[in-house]
């Protein structure tokens, strides 16, 4: 299987543009790349309750924690088999968030510690997803992110924010989570970065021995 990073951090942080640059840094070293994001909206019914419930169009849903952790779960239990293929096509499997964002959002949202214990016992336990070799955490400021998500509302009349992009007190918490599941190294190494791609290439590099 090859070598799986999961690049994390809050709404806005820059995730898609850092994995499309190390994908395109990975490529010119001759490095094959597979992409895979999560949520996987439009391709699991568990991402799009997901979507629906934090636009409002399910009930109350959205207003437990545990109920949104559990969606995101089993979306990416769904894509499992997917994922395993994706690394074992390629050299390096980049992740647009993985199973540390349930952990982190979940963690923000309730400030129980028990469910990012929960997390990690049904994703990587129960659902048997795999391990990453390496998580990044992209520790764009709140205010920035936030900025960002604005801005990409405003680029794109066919986007709207969802509830947690929109609660900035959450992102907040959602930042401290990510920095502490990053101090301990949770689940596997983490790389804290800001947007340089080329420094996080070049660990990428030297783990899989390129």
């Amino acid at each position: 299987m090859g070598y799986i990073v999961a690049v994390e951090g809050i709404d806005g942080a820059g995730k898609n543009t850092l994995s499309r640059a190390l994908e395109s840094r990975l490529d010119d070293a001759g490095v094959s790349v597979a992409k895979l994001g999560f949520p996987a909206y439009g391709r699991t019914p568990f991402a799009d309750f997901a979507d629906d419930a934090l636009h409002g169009r399910l009930g109350d849903v959205a207003e437990s924690a545990w109920a949104m952790a559990l969606l995101f779960a089993l979306d990416r239990r769904d894509m499992r088999d997917e994922v395993i293929a994706a690394a074992e096509s390629a050299d390096v499997l980049i992740l647009d968030r993985y199973v540390a964002s349930n952990a982190a959002y979940s963690w923000g949202r309730t400030g129980d510690r028990a469910i990012v214990e929960w997390v990690y016992e049904q994703e990587f336990g129960k659902h048997g997803m795999p391990v990453p070799d390496l998580q990044v955490h992209l520790g764009t400021g709140v205010a920035e992110a936030a900025r960002r998500a604005k801005h990409r509302e405003a680029a794109d009349v066919s986007r709207t924010r969802d509830a947690y992009e929109r609660d900035g007190g959450l992102q907040s918490r959602v930042a401290a989570a990510y920095a502490d599941l990053a101090a301990e190294s949770w689940a596997s190494p983490w790389h804290v970065a800001g947007d340089c791609a080329e420094e996080l290439a070049a660990r990428v590099l030297d783990d899989i021995g390129r």
